[in-house]
C-alpha cells in the first residue's frame, strides 16, 4: 500500500453538504479537463460526482475513449480522476495518452487481491514450477493469466511470457485460449492473483479441480516450503495451478449463506430467492447458487428482473444496496446474500475530502484555502504513473484479452491508443 499524506482540518472537518457543493463548484471551474470516474463498489457520495460509473476495465475503457477517441478531434480532458483503487489507476493510465494525468484521490486505496501477487514472488514460483515439472520429465508449456485485479508489474510479468488478462466476464473464452496455446504440447494455466475465479473457471471449462488443480502460496515459499506449499506430484498432475489470492469482499459468503436461503425457499408460500453471486466467491458459494457472474452481469440481471421477483446477491454492499434501492421502484425485491458488512475497506478510502483536495490542487486553490500562506499555484497531487517499459509489456497481456471479445475491434483501437503518446 501507498503512503497518502494527511489532509488538512479544512478537508476532514467540512460537512459532507458543504463538501458535495465544493466540489460542484471546483468541477464547474475546471470544465472539461476533468473527467471523474466512479467505481460500482464506491459509496453513494462519491457516485454523485462521477461522470461515468462502472468495472474497472470499463472505467479505463470510457478513459481512453474520452481522451483518444477521435484522432481527428481530441478531447479537452487533461485529468482523470479514478475513484477507484491503485490497480485500476494503473490501468487507466496505460490506456490514456502521457499528456493525461492519471489521479487516485487517496494513494492508500489499494487492493488486497491485487497486493497478494507481489512481481518477485511470481518470478519465483514461475522459475521454481518449470525447475520442478522438467525434473519429472513434463516437456508442456504453462500459460500465465492474470485477472485484471493486478497490478501493473504483474500484467507485465504475464505480458512478457506470452500469456493474456482476463476480467470475470470473459475468463472462460481467455481459459480456453490460454489451454490451446501449447501447439501439440501439454499445457498448464498459472492463474493469477484470485484462486477462487480460477477454481470456478477451471470447473467451468470441465477440468475436475480435486484432481488436476493445486494451489501455489507465496507465503509459504517465503516460510521456507518449497513450491508455494504444493507437492511435486500435484503439480505434475495439475491442469491449473492457482495462486493463492482471494477478493477479501467476496470470501465473507458462505455456503451457509446459501443455505438459509434454500430453507426459506423450501417453506414455500411466496416467491422463491433467486441467489445470484460473483465468482470471485468460493466455488462452494456459486456451486450453490442459481447464477453467477461479473459485477455489470449482476447489474444487468437485477435491471432485467421480473416485477415480484426476490433476489439474494453476493456482491459488495454499496452496489448492493444501490440495486436494491433502484429495484425496489419496480417492485423487485434485493437483499444482500449475507448480513456482514460486506464491503471494500480499500475502495472505501476514496471520498468527499480527497476528491475536492485533488480539484483544489487542480484549481490552484489548495493554498488559498488551506490558507499556507503561499502563492497559489496549479498542482496535479496523486498522479498514478506506469513505467513505459512495464506499460509496453503489460498492454501485450491487456492486449490478448481484448482481442478475445466479441468482434476483434477494442484490439485494434488498444493499438492506437499504445502509440498515442
Amino acid at each position: 500500500m501507498l503512503w497518502q499524506p494527511s489532509l488538512p482540518d479544512v478537508y476532514t472537518k467540512m460537512p459532507a453538504d458543504l463538501l458535495a457543493q465544493a466540489i460542484t463548484q471546483r468541477r464547474k471551474e475546471l470544465g472539461e479537463q476533468v473527467v471523474i470516474l466512479g467505481h460500482h463498489y464506491q459509496t453513494d457520495e462519491v457516485i454523485q460526482h462521477a461522470d461515468y460509473t462502472g468495472d474497472s476495465l470499463k472505467l479505463s475503457q470510457i478513459a481512453a475513449k474520452l481522451v483518444c477517441g477521435d484522432a481527428s478531434a481530441k478531447q479537452p480532458t487533461k485529468y482523470v480522476i479514478f475513484c477507484g483503487v491503485h490497480f485500476m489507476a494503473e490501468t487507466a493510465d496505460m490506456l490514456t495518452p502521457a499528456d493525461v494525468a492519471v489521479i487516485l484521490p487517496d494513494l492508500s486505496a489499494g487492493c488486497s487481491m491485487a497486493d497478494m501477487a507481489q512481481y518477485d514472488d511470481t518470478v519465483q514460483a514461475w522459475n521454481d514450477i518449470h525447475a520442478s515439472l522438467r525434473e519429472q520429465g513434463w516437456e508442456g508449456k504453462i500459460v500465465p493469466i492474470t485477472y485484471v485485479n493486478s497490478s501493473a508489474a504483474i500484467k507485465a510479468f504475464v505480458g512478457e511470457r506470452g500469456g493474456a488478462c482476463c476480467t470475470s466476464s470473459n475468463a472462460s473464452e481467455v481459459f480456453a485460449w490460454a489451454m490451446g496455446q501449447g501447439e501439440g504440447r501439454p499445457t498448464k494455466v498459472l492463474f493469477l492473483p484470485d484462486q477462487h475465479l480460477g477454481r470456478n473457471t477451471t470447473h467451468k471449462f470441465g477440468i475436475d479441480v480435486a484432481k488436476h488443480s493445486c494451489i501455489y502460496d507465496p507465503r509459504l515459499t517465503r516460510r521456507g516450503q518449497d513450491l508455494g506449499g504444493a507437492t511435486r506430484e500435484q503439480l505434475l498432475a495439475s491442469d491449473v495451478i492457482l495462486w493463492a489470492g482471494h477478493c477479501s469482499v467476496h470470501k465473507l459468503f458462505r455456503p451457509e449463506h446459501c443455505d438459509a436461503i434454500a430453507a426459506e425457499n423450501a417453506k414455500g408460500g411466496g416467491e422463491p430467492t433467486t441467489i445470484l453471486v460473483h465468482p470471485e466467491c468460493c466455488k462452494e458459494v456459486v456451486d450453490k447458487a442459481d447464477l453467477n457472474g461479473s459485477t455489470e452481469f449482476i447489474i444487468k440481471t437485477i435491471r432485467e428482473a421480473k416485477q415480484g421477483s426476490k433476489w439474494a446477491v453476493g456482491t459488495e454492499i454499496h452496489l448492493v444496496n444501490r440495486l436494491a434501492k433502484e429495484a425496489k421502484l419496480r417492485g423487485v425485491s434485493v437483499r444482500i446474500l449475507s448480513d456482514c458488512q460486506c464491503l471494500c475497506t480499500t475502495m472505501y478510502r476514496i471520498d468527499q475530502p480527497h476528491i475536492l483536495w485533488v480539484l483544489d490542487n487542480l484549481a490552484g486553490k489548495f493554498d488559498e484555502r488551506a490558507a499556507t500562506g503561499k502563492q497559489p499555484k496549479v498542482r496535479i497531487v496523486n498522479q498514478i504513473e506506469v513505467l513505459p517499459m512495464v506499460r509496453e509489456l503489460a498492454l501485450l497481456a491487456i492486449d490478448r484479452m481484448l482481442q478475445l471479445g466479441p468482434s476483434g475491434k477494442p484490439a485494434q483501437r488498444l493499438e492506437k491508443l499504445a502509440t498515442a503518446d
